[in-house]
Protein backbone atom coordinates (compact mmCIF):
# COMPACT_ATOMS: atom_id res chain seq x y z
CA UNK A 1 0.00 0.00 0.00
CA UNK A 2 1.38 3.19 -0.77
CA UNK A 3 1.58 5.82 2.17
CA UNK A 4 0.51 9.16 1.36
CA UNK A 5 2.55 12.73 1.43
CA UNK A 6 2.96 14.61 3.91
CA UNK A 7 4.23 17.49 1.88
CA UNK A 8 2.84 18.38 -1.24
CA UNK A 9 5.18 18.74 -4.07
CA UNK A 10 5.13 21.80 -6.36
CA UNK A 11 6.02 21.47 -9.82
CA UNK A 12 9.09 24.03 -10.81
CA UNK A 13 7.19 25.61 -13.67
CA UNK A 14 4.27 26.72 -11.26
CA UNK A 15 7.40 28.16 -8.79
CA UNK A 16 8.98 30.12 -11.80
CA UNK A 17 5.15 31.18 -12.68
CA UNK A 18 4.64 32.60 -8.85
CA UNK A 19 8.39 34.28 -8.44
CA UNK A 20 7.49 36.08 -12.16
CA UNK A 21 4.47 37.40 -10.94
CA UNK A 22 4.99 38.45 -7.73
CA UNK A 23 8.59 40.29 -9.12
CA UNK A 24 6.08 42.28 -11.70
CA UNK A 25 4.58 43.80 -8.39
CA UNK A 26 4.86 47.27 -7.45
CA UNK A 27 7.20 45.76 -4.15
CA UNK A 28 9.28 43.08 -6.40
CA UNK A 29 10.06 45.92 -9.01
CA UNK A 30 11.87 47.83 -5.92
CA UNK A 31 13.27 44.70 -4.76
CA UNK A 32 14.77 44.55 -8.29
CA UNK A 33 16.01 47.42 -9.05
CA UNK A 34 18.05 47.12 -5.27
CA UNK A 35 19.56 43.94 -6.78
CA UNK A 36 20.16 45.21 -9.86
CA UNK A 37 22.87 47.71 -8.03
CA UNK A 38 23.90 45.37 -5.96
CA UNK A 39 24.68 43.49 -8.86
CA UNK A 40 26.75 46.06 -11.02
CA UNK A 41 28.83 46.82 -8.41
CA UNK A 42 30.13 43.20 -8.26
CA UNK A 43 30.01 42.12 -11.89
CA UNK A 44 32.55 44.70 -13.16
CA UNK A 45 35.35 43.32 -11.28
CA UNK A 46 34.66 39.70 -12.91
CA UNK A 47 36.31 38.93 -16.00
CA UNK A 48 36.42 36.02 -18.73
CA UNK A 49 35.00 34.89 -22.12
CA UNK A 50 31.42 33.39 -20.84
CA UNK A 51 28.68 33.89 -18.67
CA UNK A 52 25.87 32.40 -17.87
CA UNK A 53 22.78 33.42 -15.90
CA UNK A 54 20.55 30.76 -13.73
CA UNK A 55 17.55 30.48 -12.28
CA UNK A 56 15.80 32.87 -14.32
CA UNK A 57 12.38 34.55 -13.04
CA UNK A 58 12.49 38.05 -14.37
CA UNK A 59 12.82 39.14 -18.34
CA UNK A 60 15.56 41.62 -17.54
CA UNK A 61 19.22 41.28 -18.49
CA UNK A 62 20.70 41.50 -14.84
CA UNK A 63 24.72 40.72 -16.51
CA UNK A 64 24.52 44.02 -18.22
CA UNK A 65 27.27 45.33 -16.42
CA UNK A 66 29.88 42.37 -16.84
CA UNK A 67 32.49 42.90 -18.95
CA UNK A 68 32.21 39.88 -20.73
CA UNK A 69 31.02 39.72 -23.85
CA UNK A 70 29.20 36.17 -24.76
CA UNK A 71 26.36 36.16 -22.02
CA UNK A 72 23.52 33.63 -21.85
CA UNK A 73 20.49 32.44 -19.99
CA UNK A 74 19.54 28.91 -19.50
CA UNK A 75 15.81 28.18 -19.66
CA UNK A 76 13.27 26.31 -21.03
CA UNK A 77 9.73 28.46 -20.71
CA UNK A 78 10.90 32.13 -20.14
CA UNK A 79 10.46 34.22 -23.55
CA UNK A 80 14.44 35.49 -25.05
CA UNK A 81 15.79 38.33 -23.46
CA UNK A 82 17.81 41.51 -25.19
CA UNK A 83 21.58 40.91 -24.23
CA UNK A 84 21.75 37.28 -23.21
CA UNK A 85 21.85 33.90 -25.85
CA UNK A 86 19.18 31.86 -25.31
CA UNK A 87 19.96 28.41 -23.86
CA UNK A 88 16.81 26.18 -24.11
CA UNK A 89 17.69 24.01 -21.81
CA UNK A 90 16.42 23.01 -17.80
CA UNK A 91 19.16 24.46 -15.01
CA UNK A 92 19.77 21.06 -13.45
CA UNK A 93 20.32 19.60 -17.07
CA UNK A 94 23.17 22.05 -19.18
CA UNK A 95 24.16 20.93 -22.16
CA UNK A 96 27.91 22.33 -21.53
CA UNK A 97 30.70 20.98 -21.58
CA UNK A 98 32.54 20.78 -18.45
CA UNK A 99 35.01 23.32 -16.85
CA UNK A 100 33.53 26.10 -20.00
CA UNK A 101 32.57 28.81 -18.38
CA UNK A 102 34.04 31.51 -16.55
CA UNK A 103 30.67 33.29 -14.65
CA UNK A 104 27.52 31.30 -13.40
CA UNK A 105 24.76 33.80 -11.97
CA UNK A 106 21.66 32.27 -10.09
CA UNK A 107 19.34 34.62 -9.95
CA UNK A 108 16.60 33.30 -6.70
CA UNK A 109 17.01 29.58 -8.84
CA UNK A 110 17.95 28.05 -5.73
CA UNK A 111 14.81 29.92 -3.59
CA UNK A 112 12.35 28.13 -6.23
CA UNK A 113 14.37 24.78 -7.06
CA UNK A 114 13.01 21.62 -6.11
CA UNK A 115 16.55 20.32 -5.68
CA UNK A 116 18.69 23.04 -4.73
CA UNK A 117 21.95 20.89 -4.50
CA UNK A 118 21.39 19.31 -8.35
CA UNK A 119 21.34 22.93 -9.05
CA UNK A 120 24.40 23.99 -7.26
CA UNK A 121 26.26 20.66 -8.88
CA UNK A 122 24.97 21.92 -12.29
CA UNK A 123 27.12 25.52 -12.39
CA UNK A 124 30.13 23.73 -10.15
CA UNK A 125 30.49 20.84 -13.13
CA UNK A 126 30.68 24.03 -16.08
CA UNK A 127 32.53 26.59 -14.22
CA UNK A 128 35.95 26.53 -15.14
CA UNK A 129 38.78 26.08 -12.54
CA UNK A 130 38.91 29.56 -10.40
CA UNK A 131 35.75 30.69 -11.93
CA UNK A 132 33.10 32.39 -10.03
CA UNK A 133 29.49 31.79 -9.22
CA UNK A 134 27.11 34.69 -7.73
CA UNK A 135 24.47 33.61 -6.33
CA UNK A 136 21.32 36.15 -5.44
CA UNK A 137 18.58 34.87 -2.61
CA UNK A 138 16.16 35.83 -0.25
CA UNK A 139 17.90 36.41 3.50
CA UNK A 140 15.97 34.63 6.09
CA UNK A 141 17.94 36.61 8.72
CA UNK A 142 16.66 39.75 7.50
CA UNK A 143 13.50 42.27 8.31
CA UNK A 144 11.73 40.68 5.58
CA UNK A 145 12.64 37.22 7.20
CA UNK A 146 10.82 38.07 10.37
CA UNK A 147 8.05 39.21 8.42
CA UNK A 148 7.22 35.44 7.80
CA UNK A 149 6.20 35.30 11.28
CA UNK A 150 3.10 37.77 10.51
CA UNK A 151 2.60 36.82 7.44
CA UNK A 152 -1.06 35.90 6.62
CA UNK A 153 -2.05 31.99 6.43
CA UNK A 154 -3.46 32.58 2.43
CA UNK A 155 -0.54 35.00 1.25
CA UNK A 156 1.26 33.86 -1.91
CA UNK A 157 4.31 35.15 -0.95
CA UNK A 158 7.33 33.33 -3.48
CA UNK A 159 10.22 34.78 -0.51
CA UNK A 160 8.32 33.15 1.59
CA UNK A 161 8.46 29.58 0.43
CA UNK A 162 11.97 28.39 2.04
CA UNK A 163 14.78 30.44 1.62
CA UNK A 164 18.27 29.60 1.24
CA UNK A 165 20.56 31.36 4.14
CA UNK A 166 24.25 32.48 3.75
CA UNK A 167 25.54 30.52 6.35
CA UNK A 168 24.03 26.95 5.12
CA UNK A 169 24.80 27.83 1.58
CA UNK A 170 28.27 28.53 2.20
CA UNK A 171 28.17 24.82 4.29
CA UNK A 172 27.01 23.28 0.49
CA UNK A 173 29.44 25.43 -1.73
CA UNK A 174 32.63 24.36 0.72
CA UNK A 175 31.29 20.54 0.27
CA UNK A 176 31.62 21.39 -4.19
CA UNK A 177 34.93 22.90 -3.65
CA UNK A 178 33.35 26.61 -3.77
CA UNK A 179 35.05 29.10 -1.54
CA UNK A 180 33.52 32.11 -0.57
CA UNK A 181 35.32 35.47 -1.36
CA UNK A 182 32.20 38.23 -0.64
CA UNK A 183 29.08 38.22 1.08
CA UNK A 184 26.90 41.34 0.70
CA UNK A 185 23.33 42.51 0.95
CA UNK A 186 20.52 44.84 -0.58
CA UNK A 187 16.81 46.17 0.22
CA UNK A 188 16.90 47.21 4.04
CA UNK A 189 13.41 48.12 4.05
CA UNK A 190 10.58 45.97 5.30
CA UNK A 191 8.61 44.39 2.72
CA UNK A 192 5.54 46.69 2.89
CA UNK A 193 3.51 46.80 -0.37
CA UNK A 194 2.52 50.72 -0.65
CA UNK A 195 5.53 52.78 -1.66
CA UNK A 196 4.33 55.91 0.13
CA UNK A 197 4.38 54.09 3.59
CA UNK A 198 8.08 52.25 2.54
CA UNK A 199 9.34 55.89 1.73
CA UNK A 200 9.22 56.78 5.61
CA UNK A 201 11.66 53.94 6.35
CA UNK A 202 14.15 54.78 3.47
CA UNK A 203 16.26 55.76 6.72
CA UNK A 204 16.82 52.39 7.23
CA UNK A 205 18.80 51.78 3.60
CA UNK A 206 21.90 54.19 5.24
CA UNK A 207 21.61 52.53 8.57
CA UNK A 208 21.25 48.84 7.67
CA UNK A 209 24.26 49.17 5.06
CA UNK A 210 26.54 50.93 7.61
CA UNK A 211 25.60 48.52 10.50
CA UNK A 212 24.34 45.77 9.50
CA UNK A 213 25.28 44.56 5.72
CA UNK A 214 24.34 41.50 5.56
CA UNK A 215 21.19 41.88 7.07
CA UNK A 216 18.90 43.57 3.93
CA UNK A 217 16.50 41.30 2.26
CA UNK A 218 17.92 40.10 -0.72
CA UNK A 219 21.89 38.45 -0.36
CA UNK A 220 24.75 38.13 -2.78
CA UNK A 221 26.83 35.40 -2.37
CA UNK A 222 29.99 35.20 -4.72
CA UNK A 223 32.34 31.77 -4.65
CA UNK A 224 35.56 31.16 -6.31
CA UNK A 225 36.05 27.50 -7.98
CA UNK A 226 39.06 25.70 -5.79
CA UNK A 227 41.82 24.51 -7.88
CA UNK A 228 43.44 21.36 -7.37
CA UNK A 229 47.31 21.29 -7.12
CA UNK A 230 48.10 17.49 -5.84
CA UNK A 231 50.02 15.37 -7.98
CA UNK A 232 48.67 12.16 -9.12
CA UNK A 233 49.71 8.98 -7.32
CA UNK A 234 50.68 6.87 -10.81
CA UNK A 235 52.64 9.21 -12.06
CA UNK A 236 55.11 9.56 -8.77
CA UNK A 237 54.74 5.48 -8.80
CA UNK A 238 56.08 5.79 -12.45
CA UNK A 239 58.82 7.73 -11.20
CA UNK A 240 59.63 5.35 -8.73
CA UNK A 241 59.79 2.37 -10.37
CA UNK A 242 62.03 4.07 -13.05
CA UNK A 243 65.21 4.49 -10.33
CA UNK A 244 65.52 0.46 -9.82
CA UNK A 245 65.63 -0.06 -13.93
CA UNK A 246 67.73 2.71 -14.02
CA UNK A 247 70.11 1.16 -11.25
CA UNK A 248 69.77 -2.02 -12.79
CA UNK A 249 71.40 -0.81 -16.28
CA UNK A 250 74.63 0.67 -14.48
CA UNK A 251 75.12 -2.40 -12.87
CA UNK A 252 74.73 -4.48 -16.00
CA UNK A 253 77.08 -1.73 -18.09
CA UNK A 254 79.71 -2.22 -14.83
CA UNK A 255 79.59 -5.89 -15.39
CA UNK A 256 80.17 -5.81 -18.72
CA UNK A 257 83.06 -3.43 -18.62
CA UNK A 258 84.49 -5.17 -15.95
CA UNK A 259 84.42 -8.18 -18.08
CA UNK A 260 86.27 -6.72 -21.24
CA UNK A 261 89.12 -5.86 -18.92
CA UNK A 262 89.59 -9.17 -18.18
Amino acid sequence: MELPRLFKAEPIHDLQADFSSWFDTELGRHLLEEEARLVSRILPDLFGYHALQLGQVVGRNLLESSRIRHRCVANSQMPAIEGLSPLRAEPEQLPLANNSIDLVFIHHGLDGAISPHALLREATRVLIPDGHLLILGFNPYSLWGVWRLFRRPWAVLPWLRRPVSPHRLADWLALLDLEVVGLESACFVPPLTHATIRRRFTWLESLGRRYWSQGGAAYAVLARKRVSCITPIETRLKRLYRAPAAVLATESRARRGLADDE
